[in-house]
């Protein structure tokens, strides 16, 4: 396995979002360059869309690197401007790390996101009021699942007496 990848030479793009306003292709490249506990992808991200829906992470850390295009950076109640060479550094937190990326350019935004690997995430959907959480699979199935906060129940709720 080589450990090193030329980013003008990444084009197998296999995380494709098309929903609305949500418009992003990914190359997810990690496993390919040896990465176990970093995550890397690059993304391009077209004029006037968004990468994903504003969010907080738990578990995971992450840095984007603007190569090309230039956006918007929404980053907790603050809206920041990035261009090419930009490195941007999203720590985990709640609502005040949140953030997005936004391509208010007319070209393609391209950027590397680098990122820690967590077994355990949580994320959380400021504008939506929406909780995700997932776990790695090991030797049993990972766990998936997107829910609405207000939906919090008591710890005993459904336990039989």
């Amino acid at each position: 396995m080589k450990p090193i990848v030329n980013l003008d030479e990444v084009v197998d793009f296999d995380d494709v979002e098309d929903n609305g306003r949500y418009c992003s292709k990914r190359a997810l490249f990690s496993g390919r360059i040896g990465a176990r506990q970093l995550g890397y992808n690059l993304t391009v991200l077209p004029p006037g869309k968004v990468q994903c829906p504003f969010h907080a992470h738990r578990g995971e850390e992450e840095m984007f690197l603007i190569l090309e295009g230039e956006g918007e950076l929404r980053f907790g109640k603050e809206r920041y401007p990035i261009r090419k060479h930009d490195v941007i550094a999203c720590p985990t937190g709640g609502a005040d790390v949140a953030h997005q990326i936004i391509n208010t350019g007319t070209t393609d935004m391209r950027y590397l996101a680098v990122s820690t690997l967590a077994e355990i995430e949580v994320c959380e959907y400021p504008d939506s009021g929406k909780v995700s959480l997932w776990t790695e699979g090991g030797s049993s199935p990972g766990l998936r699942k997107i829910f609405r906060a207000e939906q919090t129940v008591d710890y005993y709720d459904r336990e039989k007496e």
